[in-house]
Parts: structure tokens; C-alpha cells; sequence
């Protein structure tokens, strides 16, 4: 009898230890998930402001020239 339980012990043991790194596995996952998340609104946000920033400069006229001197006869 104490050989059944020995053996129980063991499997469960096993399956404790599976759940463990599965459970460890999931939380590195998610850490990396969510910093690839942040990552990645944080680099959209600055595309964004560049973006607005590029459409400004383009709005602005360009400075005139001096203007030419006609040849007088």
C-alpha cells in the first residue's frame, strides 16, 4: 500500500511542477507582450508627432526672393 501512494506523490508531484512552469512560462509571456505593447504606442505616438509636425512645415509658404532688377535702357 505504501508503494500505491509513493506513486501518487510522484504524479502529483510532476503535475505540480508542470503547472508551475506553465504558470511561470505565461507570466514571462505577458511581460513581454506588454512591454512590446508599450513599446510599440509609444513609438506610434512619436510617428504621430512627427507626422503633425512635418504637415506644419510643409503649410508654411516659402520665403520670397529678393526680387530681380530689370534692365533699364
Amino acid at each position: 500500500m505504501s508503494d500505491q501512494a509513493i506513486g501518487r506523490t510522484g504524479k502529483l508531484f510532476a503535475a505540480s511542477k508542470a503547472d508551475e512552469t506553465t504558470r511561470s512560462a505565461r507570466e514571462i509571456i505577458d511581460r513581454e507582450t506588454a512591454a512590446r505593447d508599450a513599446k510599440t504606442a509609444r513609438l506610434r505616438l512619436a510617428r504621430l508627432e512627427k507626422e503633425k509636425a512635418d504637415a506644419k512645415a510643409a503649410m508654411k509658404p516659402k520665403p520670397k526672393g529678393r526680387p530681380t532688377k530689370t534692365a533699364e535702357a
